[in-house]
């Protein structure tokens, strides 16, 4: 299995291989690879890096695996049947005006965008925000990472263009979410972005046993198959590129299962100590505290 971690190094960021618990920074040329967008992009192959003396996991402080090299990040939303209807019926979907819950099911994806000044890595803080928000919510969600961009892309060529995937947590601002009646400024927010803990390339993942879990202070909360989604990773790719390039680096947050914080009655939206751990095998746990 590939999966490509970056770790904070005595001189910056590292790419590194992710093997067996250990950690195997790359160079290329005699040079540190320090950021994975020339992996992604097939500008630097496996034939072309040499790999260094393995660090233990538990001994290395990940980062973003999407770094210095800023890309678009796409999110999908209510793109689970079960998540949908949580989310109409919570009274926090103010697009909502559906009159019986089968019409609350999206019939084309609902797409945002959170910027990159939102991503964060593995173990940083996720700000609380609380001048701007009382009701933080969290969003565990398997993301595709595009390699080979490309334009009006067939829904048969699509998983051609995927390098690999990793997680994202969407954590949003209900109550922004909600006033302001679009997406950006309720999920925008600096820190609303983690992901990590590493990108695991497409070959070595089954998105028909890929399963999304999601556990606040050790509770679970969420737990989906991928193969629920209502628009699956081809149909997300074909429906992204049509008329709009999509480039290698490229991040596809394909929506959240059910189970967020507002699915709750009463809600249970987030607070400073509580812990939000992702898990998606073999990419593994993203894990991030409330500040």
């Amino acid at each position: 299995m590939t999966a490509w971690c970056r770790i904070r190094g005595d001189a910056g960021p590292l790419v590194a291989a992710r093997r067996d618990g250990y950690l195997m920074p790359a160079s290329a040329g005699g040079h540190s690879v320090r950021d994975l967008h020339p992996i992604i992009s097939g500008e630097l192959g496996m034939a072309g890096m040499e790999f260094g003396d393995p660090v233990a996991l538990a001994d290395a402080q990940l980062l973003a695996p999407m770094g210095t090299f800023p890309r678009n990040i796409f999110c999908i939303g209510k793109n689970y049947r079960a998540h949908a209807l949580e989310f109409t019926t919570s009274g926090f979907d103010a697009s909502a005006g559906a009159a019986t819950p089968t019409d609350v099911i999206p019939t084309a994806p609902i797409v945002f965008s959170k910027p990159f000044t939102s991503v964060v890595g593995p173990g940083d803080v996720i700000e609380s925000h609380s001048n701007l928000t009382s009701k933080l919510d969290y969003e565990a969600e398997l993301a595709v990472v595009i390699g080979r961009g490309g334009r009006d892309i067939a829904l048969s060529d699509a998983l051609d263009h995927v390098f690999g995937y990793t997680i994202v947590n969407d954590v949003t601002a209900r109550d922004r979410q909600q006033t302001h009646r679009q997406w950006l400024l309720g999920k925008g927010l600096d820190t609303f972005c983690p992901i990590g803990p590493a990108v695991v390339t497409a070959d070595e993942i089954d998105l028909a046993d890929t399963v999304v879990e999601c556990r606040v202070n050790g509770e679970l909360r969420q737990k989906a198959p991928v193969a629920d989604l209502i628009f699956d990773v081809p149909t997300l790719i074909r429906e992204l590129s049509a008329g709009m390039t999509l480039v290698p680096g490229d991040v596809i947050a394909t929506g959240t299962p059910a189970g967020v914080g507002i699915g709750f009655d009463p809600p249970r939206f987030l607070k400073p100590g509580d812990e939000v751990a992702a898990t998606i095998e073999p990419i593994g746990t993203l894990t991030n505290r409330i500040g």
